[in-house]
């Protein structure tokens, strides 16, 4: 049932103006707190569509335009971006390391992608154009402006992505100096002519950002990253961790037909998942000498000959990335694998299967905003409706997120 609310009015003689009632404390536009907490909770907590949303309202009596919901679901959402900026903010704070994964979105019929950042605390949405290192600088940087640092990480980083000794000793001339973003490609241009050498460009920004990143002093800085093995991860914290999991998928991906091949399959994953084990009892219990050892039988492991041409080439792989995924050798607390990551990507997976896209940009934030706030709720076991509800109303009775979390991990 509606509710209509009759305001009195009250004319001043002697001032010549007309002074009005106000409506009751919460109560903007023409539905009050507790309809727009419920949209937005059947929206984002439930992963109802909007034309679903309007059918059951409508069912319970509630007369209420798709438009209306709209606006609900993507107008007047400022304190919410500004809760989701400071989840950000203090989630990068919680824990020394990050765990990232991204998936797919589209916004208006064009692709896009969603990028996660999330630790026990928090879990982060962010729809970008693309998925490449500086679109995730750009991220962590958390809206501060990017700057390039030719420093000496800058050139060590170039180095690493492969950039001729003949362009970087004419980028030499820069070193130990900053650049804003537009100073730093009126110079690359200069360096490199206005549209030549594109890729050795783009890996010098990329290092160049980096190193500046490193050295920023008002953000938290993110210094290790635990994520699967796609490159846009790799260099943009001091240590990057691998998942286990997403390593073991690799050997399941084998499809052996022959019975001698398919006995060694078995076999090795038996001792893969077998070593894995050890490495959990580690985190539990961390101890040099173990972690001597554990590296030790990572070698052993890694250089069996199966004798199964394909096996052996996954083994051969799984070894070269063996200071990545030995990081909890070095920093007990990582995670051996990258699951919150994948679960916090899979909410989003399934508010795509229901909603299939955003249209707007400002539908766009507002979706990565709730999901942001959602998630981050579960994670610190705080009704979401609640929590959105008391937002909405104005109230303000409850800590915010941003709030918990650091008080969670003093």
């Amino acid at each position: 049932m509606n509710t209509k609310y009759r305001i009195e009015i009250f004319y001043s003689p002697s001032e010549h103006k007309t002074y009005s009632g106000k409506l009751p404390h919460g109560i903007k536009g023409e539905f009050g707190p507790g309809i727009k907490s419920l949209i937005i909770t059947l929206n984002h907590v439930a992963n109802v569509s909007e034309p679903k949303i309007h059918e059951l309202l409508e069912n319970v009596g509630v007369h209420i335009s798709r438009a209306t919901i709209s606006r609900i679901l993507t107008k007047d959402t400022e304190i919410f971006h500004q809760e989701k900026a400071e989840i950000f903010h203090e989630g990068l704070k919680a824990t020394p390391y990050q765990q990232i994964d991204d998936t797919g979105a589209r916004i208006n019929g064009v692709n896009h992608y969603t990028q996660i950042l999330c630790n026990p605390y928090y879990a982060a949405y962010f729809t970008v154009p693309n998925k490449n290192r500086e679109t995730i600088l750009d991220i962590l940087l958390c809206g501060k402006e990017k700057v390039y640092c030719f420093n000496d990480e800058a050139f060590d980083l170039m180095e690493t992505f492969n950039v001729s000794q003949i362009w970087m000793e004419k980028l030499s001339s820069f070193k130990n100096k900053i650049f804003s973003d537009e100073e730093m490609r009126r110079k690359l241009d200069c360096v490199f002519s206005l549209k030549g050498h594109k890729t050795t460009k783009k890996k010098v920004l990329e290092a160049c950002a980096i190193a500046a990143y490193h050295q920023s002093t008002d953000i938290p800085v993110v210094t290790t990253l635990l994520s699967d093995d796609a490159p846009q991860f790799k260099q943009i914290a001091h240590h990057h961790a691998l998942c286990w999991i997403h390593d073991g998928r690799n050997y399941k991906k084998l499809r052996p037909i022959v019975p001698y091949h398919k006995e060694k399959l078995e076999a090795f994953l038996d001792r893969y998942w077998d070593y894995y084990g050890k490495l959990c009892e580690f985190k539990i219990k961390p101890d040099a000498e173990v972690a001597e050892q554990l590296s030790a039988e990572f070698d052993q492991l890694f250089t069996t000959i199966t004798g199964y041409e394909q096996l052996d080439e996954r083994i051969s792989k799984t070894k070269e990335k063996k200071e990545h995924l030995l990081k909890v050798l070095l920093l007990p607390e990582v995670p051996l694998h990258n699951n919150a990551a994948e679960l916090a990507a899979r909410a989003k997976v399934r508010k795509r299967d229901v909603s299939l896209q955003t249209i707007t940009e400002e539908g766009t934030k507002a979706n990565d905003t709730f999901m942001t706030i959602v998630q981050t709720a579960k994670k610190l076991s705080i009704s979401a409706y609640q929590y959105i509800w008391d937002r909405v109303s104005n109230k303000f009775e409850m800590p915010s997120l941003a709030q918990i979390i650091r008080e969670k991990t003093r």
